[in-house]
């Protein structure tokens, strides 16, 4: 099993004028102990769950950017884009973009967002969810159709919401990204999932078989081999000692049976180096084999 790590919770200790340093120290730290991913939240404000828009929030692509720049051997993905944030042409440059930057190690993950307050109150177009649906569709055409060749599919492409008239690349990414969408839902995100994605991104608990049946049926009627998919969990990882670290390998095994291969864990609360450390020193080998 590979272990990632996601950031959204920046009340750091020192705040603002030190938060360049934690970045760069939470980054090194993951790097060196042989996490896989690292993701980051893609908000403008911060969310209800960890305080709400009075709380500090770092802007994704800025910090994934500061994240590889100290970082040797770590993919780095949004998690997840939102769709409404950006045009999917300049979506797709951007991770590009980044993707040449780091070497070829960033990956495109993507939903269809969820956060209207953060929109409203900056100013930016949050349309009704099936619109929100269909432009996610979209942006990962858009996307597929930029990374393709050497140069990008540079025929038009005509959508929707969006026509380009060259879908220009350049430079092409050095890997192409891997594609992972956001996401439970059985109607629409999963079978998304089946006809584009590389990896879903679901949540654990009771629903997580049930979940992943709906993808294998899925892609039985898009004609995609299951096994193709890349079965990915995120979850809270709050680790206060080696005790509470054993506690979640266990945890993480039992996700491994049910087929789950990559769990992203999102670093909560103080001490979020400490936990890092202590993941890295209790958690990673405990599972690897699964």
């Amino acid at each position: 099993m590979k272990i990632g790590l996601a950031l959204a919770d920046y009340s750091w200790e020192g705040g603002a004028p030190r938060m360049a340093e934690t970045l760069a120290a939470l980054s090194r730290s993951a790097d060196d102990a042989g996490f896989d991913t690292i993701g980051v939240a893609d908000h403008v404000w911060q969310g209800p769950h960890l305080g709400g828009p009075e709380q500090p929030m770092l802007e994704c692509f800025t910090t994934l950017a500061t994240v590889a720049a100290h970082t040797r051997r770590i993919r780095v993905m949004p998690l997840v884009a939102g769709v409404h944030f950006r045009a999917p042409g300049l979506l797709a440059k951007t991770v590009t973009t980044l993707n040449v930057l780091s070497g070829g190690r960033a990956d495109l993950g993507i939903g269809a967002g969820w956060y209207e307050e953060e929109a409203l109150g900056l100013g930016i177009g949050f349309p009704p969810l099936g619109e929100r649906f269909d432009r996610l569709e979209e942006a990962v055409r858009v996307c597929l159709s930029m990374w393709e060749g050497e140069r990008g599919a540079e025929k038009p492409f005509d959508g929707p919401y969006h026509r380009l008239e060259r879908p220009l690349n350049v430079p092409q990414n050095l890997a192409r990204p891997r594609i992972v969408i956001g996401g439970g839902g059985e109607k629409r995100t999963l079978r998304l999932v089946a006809r584009y994605a590389d990896a879903c991104n679901l949540y654990p608990g009771p629903e997580l078989p049930g979940k992943l049946e709906v993808l294998r049926r899925h892609c039985e009627a898009e004609g995609r081999d299951y096994d193709s998919v890349e079965k990915t969990c995120i979850m809270p990882f709050t680790v206060a000692d080696r005790a509470s670290a054993d506690e979640l390998a266990e945890t993480l095994r039992g996700l491994g049976e049910l087929g789950v291969q990559r769990v992203i864990g999102i670093l909560e609360g103080a001490g979020q180096l400490r936990q890092v450390d202590l993941i890295g020193e209790r958690v990673l080998d405990a599972v690897a084999d699964v």
